[in-house]
This record gives C-alpha cells, structure tokens and sequence, in this order.
C-alpha cells in the first residue's frame, strides 16, 4: 500500500514541490529550467497543484530574534471545562502564538510561542492560564526548523525517507 494524497502527484510534480519548498520565489523561468519544463508548463503546474490544494500558500520565513522575540518556548495546554482556549478567544488576543495544534492525550494543544523576555513569558503564562494548566518547555536550539516534504520514493511502509543522521528504527 503506497502513500496516497488526495491528488496523484508525479515525478514532476514532486520535482516542483522540492523547488518551490526550497525556494517559493523563483520565477517560473528559473523553476522550469531546474525542472526541465518551459516556463509556461511550470506556470500551469504550480496552479494545478495550488487549486488541487497541495500547495496551500507562500510566505517569508522570519528570525524571531532578529525581530525582538528571542525567546522560543512550547507550551502544552489542558484547558478546563467551558474555558477551551480554542473555543473562548481569538488568534488576535495572543499574537506570541507562532503555532498551535490539537493534541490527543493528556493535554489539548500545544502552542509553540514566541517572546521578547522571561518577563514576558511570566506575564503571557498568566494570561495563558485563565485556560488551564500550562506545562512550559523553552527552546533551547533548533536542530531543525524546516524540512522539504519529499515523500516521492516512499515505499509503502511508511518509513522516513533515509535522511543523513536519521536512523532508521
């Protein structure tokens, strides 16, 4: 049983998913040489691969420290009844929240934030946790911040494509 998407995706298609994950502003131009494709027919392939959803958007990647929020934590949350942070506020109350997922288990989401200080997150763990208990991790390195989605060679035993530095268990 191989992996499957909600759309086939070919050789192409993965070549254009490398580049694009690599580097979104290429020109259609440069994106078709790398791809052995013209201009026009890569132009065609990205917006199949836009409108087919599998290409959700573009955007410039930030240094939060370089922006004043040096300070990375990840915050597991276990919200109390009738005060679920998802369903009693809005993104725009907590603009440090760089990400946040529904988790299964023990606790409901964690959140991966993003701050000026320790002042800072004391005062955002006060806010934070009208919601529930907070377990709070602080980043101490990012070891890996991004990675290229490449599931073309997957063979479908859903292994990790062999990585350098990934073992295989």
């Amino acid at each position: 049983m191989a992996l499957q998407s909600e759309r086939s995706l070919d050789s192409t298609d993965w070549k254009i998913l490398r580049e694009l994950q690599q580097d979104a502003r290429l020109s259609y131009n440069e994106l078709g040489r790398r791809i052995g494709l013209s201009a026009p027919a890569a132009a065609d392939r990205v917006r199949k691969l836009e409108d087919a959803g599998v290409i959700t958007g573009y955007s410039a990647q930030l240094d939060p420290a370089k922006v004043g929020m040096p300070l990375l934590a990840l915050i597991q949350l276990r919200c109390v009844q009738g005060s679920c942070l998802l369903r009693t506020s809005i993104a725009e109350e907590f603009p440090e929240v760089l990400e946040m997922h529904k988790l299964s288990g023990s606790h409901c989401s964690v959140l991966k934030v993003a701050l000026s200080s320790m002042r800072h997150l004391e005062a955002f763990n006060e806010r934070l946790s009208v919601h529930g208990a907070l377990v709070v991790n602080i980043v101490t390195s990012s070891v890996l911040t991004h990675r290229v989605i490449d599931w073309e060679q997957l063979d479908g035993n859903f292994d990790l494509p062999n990585y350098p530095g990934w073992t295989k268990q």
